[in-house]
């Protein structure tokens, strides 16, 4: 599975109140209207210019904080596909695999990638390539990798089942 995509770069400690601020955690369901907030207290030209394949690339401990979905929804549903940090946050980083993106842990591939190029990203052979060469990474567990590939959890389980053709039950607002 390859990735390409431009790259958005952020430094250490971004919590969950900045990849999705908290004041519209109880007040934003649809995933498409929490795209339109993602990051917009650390750079509001991110969800008005991401595009889809774009790829974040961080520093440590991205997505530290909160365990709230949506920091990982919000960036789901903004068309990025990966994520590239030092380190993320432990929950963060599954809900980011529950939700069918790819976070990956390669510190020197985020020192040397530069905000704004394009690079790819080779799932299959753990490498990421960029401007500054070619960067291997620890590989992710095959339940992991397939998770991501078929979309997230629920597609995977979906998919599993055999229910992926079955339209998914609505969801009833208790608020």
């Amino acid at each position: 599975m390859k990735l390409r995509g431009r790259v958005w770069k952020y430094g250490d400690d971004v919590n969950t109140d900045v990849i999705f601020p908290g004041k519209y955690t109880y007040t934003i369901t649809d995933p498409k209207e929490q795209a339109q907030h993602a990051l917009e207290d650390l750079d509001p030209n991110f969800a008005t210019q991401v595009q889809p394949g774009d790829i974040i690339v961080a520093g440590k401990n991205w997505g530290n904080g909160s365990s709230r979905e949506q920091a990982a929804t919000c960036l789901k549903y903004s068309g990025v596909t990966a994520l590239i940090a030092k380190s993320f946050a432990r929950i963060h980083f599954r809900n980011l695999v529950n939700n069918g993106l790819a976070p990956i842990v390669c510190a020197r591939a985020v020192d040397a990638i530069q905000n704004g190029e394009t690079i790819q990203i080779d799932l299959d052979a753990h490498t990421i390539h960029c401007a500054a060469g070619a960067f291997d990474f620890p590989p992710l567990s095959p339940t992991l990798f397939t998770i991501i590939e078929t979309g997230g959890l629920i597609p995977m389980l979906r998919r599993k089942l055999g229910t992926e053709h079955l339209p998914m039950p609505a969801v009833k607002d208790e608020g």
